[in-house]
Formats: C-alpha cells, structure tokens, sequence
C-alpha cells in the first residue's frame, strides 16, 4: 500500500502537467484503423465533460478527467478490477441509461467495479464512478443497485468534488497528487465512499466540521437528483429509500457489523424519509429487475467467492431447497465451470437457453463451458449462434476469438476481433486481445499496431509510439497498414511534442 502511493505521488509530483508523465492521464481517443482522426489534442479534449457552474472551472476539463482516469489506471496496475467483460459491459450500460438522464447526456462517463468485499461506491471527476464488486451482489434488485449508481452519478454531475476546493487557488499538480494520494488510501484501505471525498476536501486544507457539514448536504443532494435519473430511466424511485432502510435494518441486527457504505454515505431515518418524499414524486415502478441483472449479480459473486469457500455447495443447497430460479441456474453452472465440472454445467445452460433465448451471457458462458469440458466443435457452434443472434456484441466476440485461439484458429480470431474494433469503441482489454491474435496468427505489423493502441488504453504514449516504431520495420507491410502506422506514430509524436512544450513554457 505505502509503495503504492508512493508512486503515484512520483508520478504526480514530478511533472506540472500529467500529459508528459510517464504514464499521462488521458489515453488518445477511440479511432477506427481507418480514417484516422489527426487532430489529437482536440479529440482528446472533446472527450472530456462540459461541466457547468463556477465549481467547474477550478479544474480544467483535462485536469478533471485525468484524476478519474488515473484512480482507474492505478486500480488496473494493483490488478483490483474485475477482468471480466460480461459484468463490465452491464455495468456500463446501466451507468449509461442513468447518465443520459443528466442535462448533457452523460455521455463521457466510465463505471468501473473493482474487486473489493467492501460494500460501497464512490465517483471522482471526470465521469468516474467506481461500483465494489460487494455493493453488486449485496442488493436485492436492479433498482437498488441502480439507486447506489445514480446517486454516485449525481455527485459528479452536481460538481461536489470541485466544489470541495472552490475558495482555493488553482490545484497545482502537488494538490492534485494529494487529491489522488486520498482517493487511493480510502479506496485501497477500506475507507471508500465519502470518505475519499472527505479526504480530498481535507487536503485542500478545509477544517474537519466544515468537511462533514459539507458531506451531509452534497449527500442529500445527491440523493436527490439521483432519484431524478432513477426515475426518468425507468428503475423504481423508491429504491435507492429501500437499500439504505434495509440495509440499517440488517446492520442493527449485526451490531459488530458496519457495512462501508453506511460509515460513508450516514444514512439516517430523516435522510430516508427525504429521500421517500423525493419518490413520491415520481409515478410507482413495480420491480424492473432484468434477467440480466440476476445472471451478472449471481455472476460476480462466483467471480469473487473467497478461495476457502465452496460457492458451488452453496448453489446446491439453495435448489436442493427449492430455488431454481434463473439466478441460481445460472450461479451454479459458473461455479461448477469454476470448480473444473463444466461438463456439468452444459446441461444447466443449455435448459436456460430454451427458456431465455435471448440472454446473451448464457450462450457465451455455456460456449465457455463447453470449450472448457473439451467439446470445442459444440463451443463453436455455440459461438457461431450466439455471433448470429448478437452481432459485434462484445462479450459474446471476445469469449468467440479466445476459443478459437484455444483451437489454433488464430487468424479466424483475429478477423472477428477486427470486426469488433472497427465498429465499436474497445476497452483495453479487447485491444490486448486484437494484438495477440494478431501476433498469434503472424501479422506482426498488426501486433505492434494493436499493442500500440493498447498502450494508449494503458496510458503510456511513449511505448505506444515504440510499438509503432517496431510495427514500421515489419517487412511485407502492405500500403494501407504502413499509412495507418506512419500516421497514428506521428500523431502521438506531436502530442508528446506539444506537452512537452507546454511543460517548458509553465516552468
């Protein structure tokens, strides 16, 4: 941990601007192999939240997104986030369909889940909102986990953090690696939630009472123009009311048990009635729990069950008491693939897709049983289907490139994962895998271009502009990949040139 901050505070602490650091906080947008955008600086920018009010300007739209940005890449780097690409596209989509409920759509922001048995949340600037793989499995129903998000969401849109440091000077980059320094100590050390934002208000040299009278009413707040998006995307307003009350509930009965999210987010009977009042605005919603939601609730808690815990005993004790609900089915066949019997889960998949057909997770985790028990022809069918039924979904495509690649069918992998990264903006973790299909099927030109694209995902444009070095002197490039290559090398080189500049004019 202390290592940990440490370098972060180097990082921080040894460049006035993070676009020069070592690893710069904004990685280089999205762009498709071709055309290929040249204006880098301004499609970075135009990435990036058009906040309003005067609490925004404190932090420039670049500084804001950076320190969002980079919590993430050091939780990535400690390996605390779920890997898991099933759970990270349903989590972004619900982040999604609360934050387009904002005044200019929502559209920069990232829902990440690290893995953590703390039951809590916390958002930062930029468009950064953190869900813990515990406050996942620990509610009871797609709206309640909505609630937990959109009132994170609200935080940001409401400017709480910024407004923290509104009556000090500008944040210097020392300030800013204070900022950091707080959120990664909570949220590492189990503070999390408020806490972290409490921490950052602190460092700016606020007195301790002014710190808490200010988290009560950004909490309030929060909660609700939370409701506000709760309600006009769908979920139940009531939600985010009924998570807090039940939770207090099971806490009062656990008195040796103080869940994080209740320590950093102090949830009272008169904030619960507040936030019923703000509700009762709003028309009823029954249940809207999706069936996707209790696959990727059942699927996180299989993901993240303790080493010393046999998850799929407990699946079997829930049906042998009656419970053959979809969650269950589902949990218990990812668990039996996790505990190496996935020729048993087959079966259970199979008997849920003729009952949900168009789930996409259960084709793509029975293609993975299947892969797994050595039946790589039905893998591949199933594959092949589920591409049929979900086309470019991405799950469903990077689950379909890795089993080809398990059967040698490198550049068949590589193909699908072209077509993906064409069409729809990758995460890191698609683009590591584009490259090693690449590499794996011979094309190193494209290896070295991907792993250069993955680099800037990672953040670290130096050694992007290296992989494009390296995929330059690749023999037997055709003209079209020797253009992309040449440009985007010369894209990163004038940006890293231009930060650079700009460091020697600010020293």
């Amino acid at each position: 941990m202390r290592a940990f901050v440490l370098i972060v505070l180097a990082v921080f602490l040894n460049a006035t601007t993070v676009a020069v650091a070592a690893q710069p906080g904004n990685p280089l947008p999205y762009l498709p192999a071709d055309p290929l955008t040249t204006d880098l600086p301004s499609a970075i920018n135009s990435e990036l939240p058009n906040l309003s009010g005067p609490a925004a300007g404190i932090l420039s739209k670049q500084e804001q997104y950076e320190v969002g940005y980079s919590v993430m890449m050091q939780m990535r780097e400690q390996h605390v986030l779920l890997n898991d690409p099933e759970t990270s596209e349903y989590i972004q989509g619900i982040g999604q369909r609360l934050a387009s409920q904002s005044a200019d759509g929502g559209g920069y922001f990232h829902y990440v889940v690290p893995v953590t048995d703390e039951i809590n949340s916390f958002a930062v600037t930029g468009g950064w909102v953190f869900i813990f793989t515990a406050l996942i499995t620990d509610t009871r129903t797609e709206s309640e986990l909505a609630g937990v998000m959109a009132h994170e969401t609200a935080h940001i849109t409401q400017n709480h953090l910024l407004r923290g440091i509104q009556n000090e000077q500008r944040a210097s980059m020392t300030a800013l690696a204070g900022m950091l320094a707080a959120i990664l100590l909570g949220a590492l050390g189990g503070g999390g939630g408020d806490a972290i934002e409490g921490g950052i208000i602190a460092s700016q040299g606020l007195a301790a009472q002014q710190q808490i009278d200010f988290s009560r009413s950004e909490e309030e707040e929060a909660d609700r123009v939370g409701i506000q998006y709760l309600a006009a995307a769908g979920f139940d307003p009531e939600a985010l009311a009924d998570y807090f009350e039940r939770t207090m509930r099971e806490r009062s009965l656990q008195d040796s048990w103080v869940p994080g999210i209740l320590i950093n987010h102090p949830a009272d009977s008169d904030r619960i009635a507040e936030a019923r009042s703000r509700a009762a605005q709003f028309p009823p919603v029954p249940d809207t729990s999706s069936p996707d939601y209790y696959l990727i609730r059942e699927r996180v808690r299989v993901l993240t069950a303790p080493g010393d815990e046999d998850i799929q005993k407990i699946y079997a004790r829930r049906i042998a008491d009656g419970d053959r609900s979809l969650g269950t089915m589902y949990g218990n066949a990812v668990a039996l693939i996790q505990d190496n019997r996935a020729s048993q889960a087959i079966p259970i998949l199979k008997k849920l897709i003729t009952e949900h057909g168009d789930l996409h997770d259960l084709y793509a985790t029975l293609g993975q049983a299947q892969a797994k028990a050595g039946a790589m022809k039905d893998a591949l069918a199933t594959f092949r289907l589920a591409m049929q039924l979900f086309p470019r979904n991405v799950p469903v495509t990077m689950r379909y490139a890795q089993t080809l690649m398990a059967d040698h069918k490198d550049a068949q992998a590589h193909d699908v994962l072209l077509d993906l990264f064409n069409n729809v903006e990758p995460t890191p973790d698609q683009i590591e895998l584009t490259a090693r299909a690449a590499g794996a099927a011979g094309n190193l030109g494209d290896a070295y271009f991907y792993m250069g694209e993955y680099q800037i995902a990672d953040g670290n444009l130096p050694l992007a502009a290296r992989q494009y070095q390296l995929a330059l002197r690749t023999p037997h490039l055709t003209g079209v990949q020797r253009e992309r290559i040449a440009a985007r090398l010369k894209e990163v080189r004038d940006y890293l040139a231009s930060a650079r500049q700009q460091q020697r004019q600010s020293e």
